[in-house]
């Protein structure tokens, strides 16, 4: 489901190391690594955060990789700074990229497709991809399984987000 060869094991907090214009790097996290894939995950999150422009064009690749006037904005700044940071550090690392969120949250969704869509390297964006918590339960343990249901609500197969859903297949 991942893309990624059995046999490697995820490295959980994955310091990216994404450049900075000022020749530094910045120290914030990935969720996981594994292999050349990195993943951001959302559970219990409401949103991927806000941060000011000046600090996210602080990037050394920003303006290389993303059609930043039309990433989404509000007064504080920009908006999905998670999802920003982390389509830079693929872009860094030469890796692939996922978000994996919960089905019942169509506002990730669109939030994610608004930045995938400002992305102007095109290799880049065909290495973005966004999976459900509802599809990775399929093909989780059943024991898995049921610590998601109990804990989170996510069941197997239960994945409102389906390529049936007009707005979703809009934004393919």
């Amino acid at each position: 489901m991942l893309g990624v060869e059995a046999g490697f094991v995820p490295e959980f907090g994955f310091r990216a190391r994404v450049p900075l214009a000022n020749g530094r790097f910045d120290r914030t996290e990935v969720d996981m690594r594994i292999a050349e894939l990195l993943v951001e995950s959302k559970l219990t999150e409401s949103d991927f955060q806000c941060r000011e422009v000046a600090l996210v064009e602080s990037y050394r690749d920003f303006a290389q990789v993303f059609d930043h006037r039309n990433l989404p904005q509000d007064a504080r700044g920009f908006m999905s700074y998670q999802l920003i940071r982390n389509v830079l550090a693929a872009h860094h690392g030469h890796c692939s990229f996922c978000v994996m969120l919960d089905a019942r949250r169509p506002d990730l969704r669109e939030a994610w497709f608004a930045v995938m869509s400002c992305i102007r390297i095109v290799d880049l964006r065909l290495r973005c991809k966004v999976l459900t918590w509802q599809e990775l339960a399929q093909a989780l343990p059943v024991k898995l399984q049921r610590f998601l249901q109990q804990k989170y609500g996510i069941a197997a197969g239960n994945n409102p987000m389906t390529l049936g859903d007009e707005s979703f297949a809009a934004n393919v």
